[in-house]
C-alpha cells in the first residue's frame, strides 16, 4: 500500500521563515492538520516544528548579542547604566573618566511549546540569558527570564508562573541593555487572565508576586537584605494586583493600567528593634501611553511612529527600576528623636516621548525624551550627606535618546515592521540626575547632580 510522506522538516521551517516563497504554502491554523496532510508544518514563528503523532508543535528562539559601550564622561562600569546611579559629577568615578566595554552576556535563549486541548492551547514558555553574573566578568551566568503555562482562547486564557509584569512597558526603541528611565521590564510570579472585551480591546488582571523596599537612614530594604547579619525589616504580607487595558486598531495602540500594593515593615526579631515596630501603607499607581502611526496624519510618513507615556504613583519604586529601585517607600526609622516611625510611600511620576523614523524599510532612527520626578519627605534631609541612603535620592532625573538602527533583513507590511534576523546599531545617551537636597557627598544642601555621555554599538543575530 502507499504511504502518505509528510514534506521534510527543512521544507517546513523554510514555509515559515519565508511563507510567500512560490510552490510553499504558508502554515495552516493549528488544528487543522488530518492525518494525511502536512504533519510537521508549524504556525509558531521560526525555528518551529509540529511533532508528528501530536497536536503539539515546539519552537526554539533567541539571539546572539554583542554590546559594547564607552563613556565620554564619569566610568560607570556597567552595560546595564541604571539612572538613578550614574556616577555624580566631581565624584571618584566622574575623576577617573571614561571606559571601553565589550561584552556579550545578554544572549538569550527560550523555548516555546502549544499543545491543542479540549480547553484551547495549552502554550509554555521557558527563557533565559546570561546576564546573571558581575558586569565587569566574562564568565557569564546563566539566568532564568521567564517559566509560565498558559491555557485559553483568544477569547479568555489564564497565565501561571514567571512572566513580564502586566505593568511592565518599554515605550520606545533602544539598543541599550539597561531598564531606562520610565520604562519597565519587571519579571515576576503571577496568575494572570486575559480576555477580549470587544474588537481590539483586550484585558488583564494579575495577582503578582510582592516585594517591599524601603530605604531609611541605615541603607537601602527588601525583605531578603542582610540587616547586620539577620532579618530584614521590610516584609511582604499580600500579592501585587495589576490590572490594564489595551487598544489596538491598524497600528494604533493605546493602554491604561493601575497597580495596588501592600508595603510592610516589622522590626520584630531584626536588628532594628527594640522597639518592635508594625507598618503597613498601601502603594497605588496609574499609566498610560499611546502609539501612533504617522501615516494617519499623511501617507508620506510611511511606518514612522510617535509614542507619549505619562504616569504618577506613590509607592511604585520598584516597577520604574532605573528609576527609584529601593524607594517603593521612605522611613524615618533610626533618626534622632524618632519614636515609633513612618512608612510613607514615596510620590513619583514622569513622562516620555519619541519618534521613530524609517529612512528606509531596513533603516531606522529613534529619538527619544523621558523626565522622572520624586517628591521626598522633609526628614530624608536627614540622611548621612554622602550615605548610599542619601546618595540614591534624586529629585529630578533626565535622559535623551538618539540612534540609527540597520536591519539587512527588515521588511514592512501593511505598516508593520519586523526586523528579521540581524540589527546593527550605534545610539547615543544622554543622562541627567539632581539629588535631592543635603544628598550631595559634599557640598551645601541643595547641591550634587550627575551627568553622563555614552555611546553605544550593538550587533544582533537572532534564530
Amino acid at each position: 500500500m502507499p504511504v502518505q510522506v509528510a514534506p521534510p522538516i527543512a521544507n517546513a521551517i523554510a514555509a515559515e521563515l519565508n511563507p510567500n516563497i512560490p510552490g510553499l504554502l504558508p502554515p495552516e491554523p493549528m488544528g487543522n492538520q488530518f492525518e494525511n496532510e502536512d504533519a510537521l508544518r508549524s504556525d509558531l514563528h521560526g525555528l518551529a516544528i509540529r511533532i508528528p503523532g501530536t497536536e503539539s508543535e515546539v519552537r526554539l528562539y533567541g539571539f546572539a548579542k554583542v554590546s559594547s559601550y564607552y563613556d565620554l564622561s564619569g566610568r560607570n562600569q556597567t552595560d546595564a547604566p541604571p539612572p538613578q546611579f550614574i556616577p555624580l559629577n566631581n565624584s571618584a568615578a566622574d575623576q577617573q573618566g571614561g571606559e571601553l566595554a565589550v561584552t556579550a552576556r545578554f544572549s538569550r535563549i527560550g523555548v516555546d511549546t502549544r499543545s491543542l486541548t479540549n480547553w484551547g492551547t495549552l502554550e509554555t514558555r521557558i527563557e533565559g540569558d546570561f546576564a546573571g553574573g558581575a558586569p565587569t566578568s566574562t564568565n557569564a551566568v546563566f539566568r532564568l527570564r521567564q517559566a509560565w503555562a498558559e491555557l485559553g482562547t483568544e477569547s479568555f486564557r489564564v497565565l501561571a508562573g514567571q512572566a513580564n509584569s502586566v505593568w511592565n512597558e518599554g515605550i520606545y526603541e533602544t539598543i541599550v541593555d539597561a531598564t531606562n528611565l520610565n520604562q519597565s521590564f519587571t519579571r515576576q510570579a503571577q496568575v494572570r487572565a486575559t480576555g477580549r472585551l470587544a474588537p481590539g480591546l483586550t484585558g488583564m488582571v494579575s495577582l503578582e508576586a510582592p516585594e517591599t523596599q524601603f530605604t531609611s537612614v541605615a541603607g537601602v530594604f527588601n525583605p531578603g537584605t542582610n540587616f547586620t547579619g539577620g532579618a530584614s525589616p521590610a516584609f511582604n504580607t499580600a500579592p501585587d494586583m495589576v490590572g490594564r487595558l489595551t487598544y489596538g486598531n491598524d497600528g494604533l495602540v493605546a493602554d491604561v493600567r493601575g497597580l495596588v500594593r501592600r508595603l510592610s515593615v516589622r522590626t520584630a526579631g531584626t536588628a532594628a528593634s527594640p522597639p518592635n515596630v508594625s507598618m503597613n501603607a498601601t502603594g497605588w499607581g496609574v499609566a498610560g501611553h499611546v502609539r501612533m502611526p504617522m501615516r494617519w496624519i499623511w501617507e508620506g510618513f510611511g511606518a514612522d511612529e510617535v509614542i507619549g507615556m505619562a504616569y504618577y504613583g506613590e509607592g511604585i519604586g520598584r516597577y520604574f527600576a532605573g528609576n527609584t529601585t529601593g524607594q517603593d517607600a521612605l522611613s524615618n526609622i533610626g533618626l534622632p528623636g524618632v519614636v515609633g516611625g513612618s512608612l510613607d510611600p514615596l510620590p513619583t511620576y514622569g513622562v516620555a516621548v519619541s519618534y521613530r523614523r524609517f529612512w528606509a524599510p531596513q533603516l531606522r532612527s529613534n529619538v527619544a525624551y523621558a523626565y522622572s520626578r520624586q517628591d521626598y519627605p522633609s526628614y530624608a534631609l536627614n540622611f548621612v550627606p554622602g550615605s548610599p541612603s542619601a546618595l540614591g535620592l534624586n529629585r529630578d532625573m533626565q535622559q535623551f535618546f538618539a540612534n540609527l538602527i540597520w536591519s539587512p533583513f527588515g521588511q514592512i507590511r501593511n505598516g508593520v515592521f519586523g526586523s528579521g534576523f540581524m540589527d546593527v546599531g550605534l545610539e547615543y545617551i544622554l543622562t541627567r540626575r539632581d539629588l535631592f537636597g543635603g544628598s550631595a557627598a559634599a557640598g551645601p544642601v541643595g547641591a550634587g547632580l550627575g551627568i553622563t555621555n555614552r555611546i553605544v554599538g550593538v550587533v544582533v543575530g537572532r534564530f
